[in-house]
């Protein structure tokens, strides 16, 4: 293989508001959970919806525009890649993270109903 990349596409809801930090040299961050469903149907035919929570980190200009536009419930689209790691947990156990850092972003707007 002469190239491979890490891209990823997710299109969900935010399970909660923005919530917005500041590291190091002053940059900031902000991590959103996105709800994202998965549909099948398994081999004896039940269909199964299952929802799965995929964290997002977004930084500088692009957290300064999650934190103004995500609010619980919003619809967006996003485009980034996807981080592995693992550490120790205070009981000594083993624990893996994955999270998406956005490179892109689209918000769906909200319908209004009259």
């Amino acid at each position: 293989m002469k190239s491979a990349m890490n891209k990823v596409v997710l299109s969900g809801f935010a399970g909660a508001d923005a919530e917005v930090k500041t590291v190091a040299g002053n940059q900031k961050l902000v991590k959103v959970s996105l709800a994202v469903h998965d549909y099948y149907k398994t081999a004896s035919g039940e269909e199964i919806d299952r929802t799965q929570w995929i964290s997002l980190t977004f930084w500088n200009a692009k957290a300064d525009l999650a934190e103004a536009q995500i609010k619980k419930g919003t619809q967006l689209t996003v485009e980034g890649k996807l981080l592995t790691g693992s550490y120790e947990a205070k009981d000594g156990t083993k624990r893996f993270s994955a999270e998406v850092v956005v490179n892109e972003l689209e918000i769906k707007e909200r319908e209004t109903v009259n």
